[in-house]
């Protein structure tokens, strides 16, 4: 039997999904809270299974078919949009959801947007800084479109364009012993405390450092936050072992950092933009990942 649907029940099916409720949904969208609830029902009835359950006085909540159903739904419009949207002297259009992990967010995605506006002024970008794990159940559930983030395998399933490596490096206060050597080794590191950003997947990958050659830090001062890591280290808490390098070797208060090359040769961290292994990009999409090839290639390696 074939299924009804129009762009504007899938639309209000979205809305909902996000506002977590069909009041909340109508205010933004600015319609009745019963078009909502009529279009939603009406959809219920085309797939012959519920997307939401309702909670008396408090929204509603998505179904296992309503989960599964989101996400392409969420692409669905996205590509619907791309392709309406009409160009203006032949520039693009339309609306971009762009994640970022935390870490390098600060760093790159400033500079990045500016970078995508100046080409693309007429493409609104929307940008949501997360972990790894909320990153890939974004780019799963199509609430992002492409996500920034580093290149890790335990992060499931996407498609990944490589923008840059980036290479692993100590942190050390201005008055540390190691301060003045051209490089550091692991192991000397790991005879003092360690300042560990304590972000999933981010606090493995720097662990795994060390054992590779067999050691491991005797004490572990852990932080979720890069800047904190930065300022414990310069002043004089611990050293550290990190990857995205802010301009300007300071801390967050002003303090001098030194930063020095690694002894001990070590895989370099990829960073990369993830996507859907599922939809193809929309053009917004696609002109987002020729920018940002662009804007890294010409920051060079770091």
């Amino acid at each position: 039997m074939a299924i009804n649907v129009s762009w504007r029940q899938l639309t209000y099916f979205v809305a909902t999904a996000e506002a977590g409720s069909t009041l909340r949904a109508a205010e933004a969208l600015h319609v009745s809270q019963p078009a909502i609830s009529v279009a939603i029902g009406q959809l219920e009835l085309s797939f012959g299974q519920k997307l939401f359950v309702r909670r008396h006085a408090q929204g509603v909540d998505l179904t296992p078919f309503g989960r599964s159903k989101l996400a392409e739904v969420r692409h669905l419009l996205a590509h619907a949009h791309a392709v309406m949207d009409s160009t203006k002297d032949g520039r693009l259009t339309g609306e971009l959801e762009i994640g970022v992990f935390s870490t390098l967010a600060p760093a790159y995605a400033p500079g990045l947007l500016r970078a995508f506006g100046a080409a693309h002024p007429d493409v609104r970008v929307r940008l949501r800084e997360a972990t790894l794990d909320q990153l890939h159940r974004d780019l799963a559930d199509g609430v992002v479109e492409l996500a920034l983030l580093y290149d890790l395998d335990t992060i499931g399933e996407m498609a990944r364009t490589p923008l840059a490596a980036l290479t692993p490096y100590a942190l050390l206060a201005r008055d540390h012993p190691l301060a003045g050597m051209p490089q550091v080794s692991l192991r000397d590191l790991a005879q003092e405390p360690f300042v560990l950003i304590d972000l999933p997947h981010s606090r493995d990958y720097f662990l795994s450092l060390f054992r590779m050659i067999g050691v491991m830090p005797e004490q572990l001062l852990r932080c979720t936050s890069l800047e904190t890591v930065r300022g414990m280290v310069a002043h004089g808490l611990g050293n550290s072992v990190l990857v995205t390098r802010p301009f300007g070797d300071h801390s967050h208060d002003g303090v001098p950092l030194i930063c020095r090359p690694l002894e001990e040769s070590v895989p370099p961290q990829r960073v990369i933009i993830g996507s859907s292994a599922h939809a193809p990009m929309t053009r917004a999409a696609e002109a987002f990942v020729t920018v940002a090839k662009d804007y890294f290639h010409t920051r060079g390696p770091t």
